[in-house]
């Protein structure tokens, strides 16, 4: 099965980006950092997402963000699924922290339920189709609208493009490189959508 055991973000400093995420969230080596001067404007296509506990946590990590540089594109929100606030690290790449509960039972901490990264994609079937193909494993499908894989360190989540971008607070538009890659188990290759996968063997944790 090809795990997601971290994720890649494209970066022009790699020293000010891992200063930034150690502060902020602190994910250690199942985030990391290569340096790109790749072209890139607007909506890169993907969410990274933080699932935690409480409101309480979801508040810790956003300040935290906030404090380390990041933009609140969508401030913290009760509704129905719960708490969730919508953030830009100062690398352009886009953060979604939520949780589920409704109120506080436990002491507020930074502590990380889940990783999920969610992708934009034009054609939801194809997209499915090839992390078939290429080993990832279907945990949740609902045809034309999103579909959720068993994944590893992150959770992969496929979004329609519009979707993913309205959920993260920006215009759809977008031109350039991902500036991500997904680090995983299986053998390196490219998705429908332009989404790099990369062996773990070919980036260090450190870089």
């Amino acid at each position: 099965m090809n795990n997601i055991e971290a994720i890649t973000l494209d970066v022009t400093d790699t020293a000010a980006a891992k200063a930034f995420y150690d502060k902020a969230f602190g994910l250690g080596d199942t985030l990391r950092f290569r340096q790109s001067d790749a072209p890139s404007t607007g909506f890169r296509g993907y969410i990274l997402s933080i699932v935690t506990a409480q409101p309480g946590n979801v508040s810790a990590f956003v300040d935290a963000a906030v404090a380390a540089g990041a933009t609140v594109l969508k401030p913290i929100t009760k509704s129905m699924w719960g708490y969730a606030g919508v953030l830009q690290a100062p690398d352009g790449s886009i953060w979604k922290v939520a949780c589920s509960a409704k109120k506080d039972t436990a002491p507020i901490s930074r502590t990380v339920d889940d990783l999920v990264i969610l992708l934009g994609v034009a054609d939801m079937a194809a997209a499915k189709k090839s992390y078939v193909e290429h080993g990832v494993t279907v945990a949740k499908s609902f045809p034309g609208m999103y579909v959720e894989f068993a994944s590893g360190a992150w959770k992969l989540a496929l979004y329609k493009h519009k979707a993913l971008a309205k959920e993260g607070g920006v215009a759809a538009e977008g031109t350039g490189s991902h500036r991500i890659a997904l680090t995983g188990t299986g053998p390196s290759f490219t998705d429908p959508d332009g989404y790099a996968w990369q062996s773990t063997e070919s980036v260090s944790p450190t870089a």
